[in-house]
């Protein structure tokens, strides 16, 4: 058994070399995974007693019901602006620690992943995904995979602006998180966010280790995500699309969407990190924002 305040760590391998570990997180007595201050607490924990000697890295979930649910709403709707702040900068240096290993990762997409689970994921050099898992024999609902904070009034605050668009066709991240509109899983394969899909739930992490194990070695660090608009490979298309759809996005949240796209290629990873936070603080104060969170809340309450 792990340390309580530690995740399950899974080698593949016993002895010196641990090959290619397997992260779990969890939620005891829930049913998701929220991104509240003791669990980010937990990851970093764990992530800094990670083996320097692992192959690679799979950053899995053993909830049932989502991979993550996204961030912890109540402390964006309650905290004060500088605490709201301090929790989101937290997140993000924790986050960034994924992009600190010496070796690939992966993670491992099984359910809903939603919101700053998204952004998590997306912090890993690959996303690796399985179909929704058979209920009575038949084939699972299409599970959501998205940036839905516009549906709130809000935006991402974990570099999700900055992420999406280097993963699937730009114009098509940008307007999806300037609305909020997630996708499915149908629909996020076909768009070709997942960098390789299992054939089923139970093949999932080996499917993820084989994507590992085709990884080219050494790993190459730059202290920012693998995959964001600022690598030379995607940054004039998304500049590009940008560009195309800026003119369209005129509610609040999606000119947020774009200042923070903006900001990502002219002055880079942190300081988009940064104008994606102070916009996030900015609009859950705005009466729209906080109209919309409460009926969230209110929402919710009913189908307890």
């Amino acid at each position: 058994m792990p340390p309580m305040d530690l995740f399950r760590i899974e080698n593949e391998r016993t002895g010196a070399s641990p090959g290619i570990v397997t992260l779990w997180l969890e939620q005891e007595g829930r049913p998701v995974v929220v991104l509240d201050h003791d669990l980010i607490q937990k990851l970093e924990r764990t992530l800094k007693s990670l083996p320097n000697n692992a192959d690679g890295l799979i950053l899995a979930s053993a909830a049932p019901r989502a991979f993550v649910a996204g961030a912890d709403l109540q402390a964006i709707a309650e905290l004060d602006d500088d605490r709201l702040h301090k929790y989101l900068q937290y997140a993000s240096s924790v986050f960034g620690m994924l992009c600190e290993l010496p070796y690939p990762t992966a993670a491992a997409i099984h359910s809903a992943v939603l919101g700053g689970g998204l952004e998590l994921a997306m912090h890993c050099d690959g996303l690796i995904a399985s179909p929704p898992a058979d209920h009575d024999g038949k084939p699972g609902r299409p599970y959501p995979v998205g940036l839905p904070e516009a549906g709130l009034s809000i935006c991402p605050g974990w570099g999700g602006t900055n992420l999406l668009p280097a993963r699937i066709d730009p114009t098509n991240a940008i307007h999806q998180t300037a609305i909020g509109k997630p996708m499915n899983f149908d629909e996020a394969k076909a768009a070709g966010l997942f960098d390789q899909v299992a054939d089923s739930h139970d093949s999932l992490i080996e499917t993820a280790r084989q994507w590992i194990r085709d990884q080219k070695r050494p790993v190459t660090r730059t202290g920012t995500p693998s995959r964001w608009i600022g690598c030379p490979d995607v940054a004039s298309k998304v500049l590009e699309s940008l560009d195309s759809v800026r003119g369209e996005l005129t509610q609040a949240p999606g000119v947020a969407v774009c200042d923070a796209i903006d900001t990502g290629l002219a002055k880079g990873w942190s300081s988009a990190l940064a104008v994606e936070q102070e916009h996030l603080v900015r609009l859950r104060n705005e009466p729209a924002g906080k109209q919309a969170i409460e009926a969230f809340f209110a929402k919710s309450a009913k189908k307890a």
